[in-house]
């Protein structure tokens, strides 16, 4: 599953070193403290975590701003914005993020999706709090320089273009259409480029000072700081923002998905199969189990899918399992690259393989492989002051921090029945959204 999920282990520091006459003794673990949250009086969100073990520091601000906080005339706007804040504030020039913070070592991006945008930096600890007041700066005193908004349009449309360039992505974005209809999630985050060639600055300044605004603001720190300096700076920068008494819409969850079945010509040689289901909601209680079913389908080489369609049929030259969650629904999706005339074949065979999850279940030992799996991924992601910060930012903006921290615990209580279950409510083999890249008719 594409999030949510996050680990919090005490990562072990100052291991043995041996040399030819001295060994140095074994350093006690380092104490890892569960993230601490405030809310400040103007609605701003602050998460810290000291992390002792880390030599840097993570510093994150999110937004609750996406795709489906657009108009139909808004569509990309959100990551437009994006964009548009890395090139100058009121107080800072041009190249701020060169000068400031790849100048010092670091490294600082931006990301943007249909349910929120989040601005992320990882630098030498003592840049902590600079960087929260960079933060703060950008997130209400960008300029959006009219020449460089002109300038951007070629920069996204590009990106629209080798977006496409990728048949797997394209198919993955594509099957999100297919699956919610005209529910706000099957939005392009990108946006088209009609609205994009024709957008004007005070399009996207409405649409920043609508969103980006201490409600919608959560800020992350996670690293070797001061916990009491650290909120101290956030609450003389974030903190000082005024309320502007502005309530997010709650998302809506999609009416039952309407079969569709779509052949796309693309050139090439081989095809792609995208198939797709409607899942539970980031917060509802099936989401472990359906992570777990995911799993046990196609997360791995030895997962269902794969050993049936790959390893012993031979029909698709890959094939995976994927759990896209959101906070107001979800989307499972079976894709597979092939040969065109394996098409019609490979789709029955991952329909019979669903069944026989449907109908028998799964076996212990895929039960026990999958959760061993989540741990995996789950501590993978909490090793580092980045990781920690993003399973906190994002479930700080969709879902709740207390969430987060139990996920991993609610995955490792799933039982196999609850899988079956979950199979039987969500993979619908009769009600599915089918789309296909197929290479055109000669």
């Amino acid at each position: 599953m594409r999030l949510p999920g996050g680990l919090l282990l005490t990562l072990l520091i100052g291991l043995p070193l041996s040399g030819c006459t001295t060994t140095r003794p074994a350093q006690p673990p380092a104490i890892v403290r569960a993230p601490v949250r405030h809310v400040l009086l103007n609605g701003v969100r602050v998460v810290i975590q000291e992390f002792p073990s880390s030599e840097v520091v993570a510093v994150q601000l999110w937004v609750r701003a996406g795709g489906r906080d657009e108009s139909a005339s808004e569509l990309g706007l959100a990551h437009y914005l994006e964009h548009m804040l890395f090139k100058g504030t009121t107080t800072r020039a041009r190249g701020f993020v060169e000068r400031d913070v790849e100048g010092v070592g670091g490294r600082m991006n931006a990301g943007t999706s249909l349910d929120y945008t989040y601005y992320h930096a990882v630098l030498p600890a003592p840049r902590a709090v600079a960087t929260i007041e960079m933060l703060a700066d950008i997130s209400v005193n960008s300029i959006l320089d009219e020449t460089e908004l002109e300038l951007e349009k070629k920069v996204v449309l590009e990106e629209m273009r080798l977006s496409e360039d990728s048949p797997q992505r394209n198919l993955a974005l594509q099957l999100y259409h297919v699956v919610f209809g005209s529910h706000p999630y099957s939005r392009p985050v990108l946006g088209t480029p009609d609205i994009i060639q024709k957008l004007t600055r005070e399009t996207l300044l409405a649409f920043y000072r609508r969103h980006y605004v201490p409600e919608s603001f959560a800020l992350v720190v996670v690293g070797p700081v001061n916990p009491t300096e650290t909120l101290r700076a956030a609450e003389r920068t974030l903190g000082r923002l005024p309320r502007s008494g502005f309530q997010r819409l709650p998302g809506s969850t999609p009416s039952s998905l309407t079969s569709k079945k779509i052949d796309t010509p693309r050139p090439g040689a081989l095809a792609y199969l995208g198939m797709g289901w409607l899942g539970p909601k980031l917060d509802h209680a099936d989401t472990p189990a359906v992570d777990v079913l995911v799993s046990i389908l196609g997360q791995s080489r030895s997962s269902r899918l794969p050993q049936s369609l790959r390893e012993r049929l031979a029909l698709v030259n890959s094939v995976d399992s994927d759990y896209m969650v959101l906070e107001a629904s979800g989307v499972i999706m079976v894709k597979a690259q092939l040969e065109p005339p394996n098409l019609a074949r490979a789709e029955a065979e991952i329909l019979k393989e669903i069944q026989r999850v449907r109908e028998q279940g799964v076996t212990d030992a895929e039960l026990r492989r999958a959760i061993t799996r989540a741990e995996a991924e789950h501590a993978f992601r909490g090793e580092t002051a980045e990781g920690r910060a993003r399973l906190f930012g994002h479930a700080e903006t969709v879902w709740r921090l207390d969430e987060e921290l139990a996920y991993i615990d609610k995955v490792r209580l799933v039982t196999s029945e609850q899988v079956r279950l979950a199979a039987r409510r969500y993979l619908d083999p009769e009600r599915y959204g089918r789309l296909a890249f197929v290479p055109p008719a000669r």
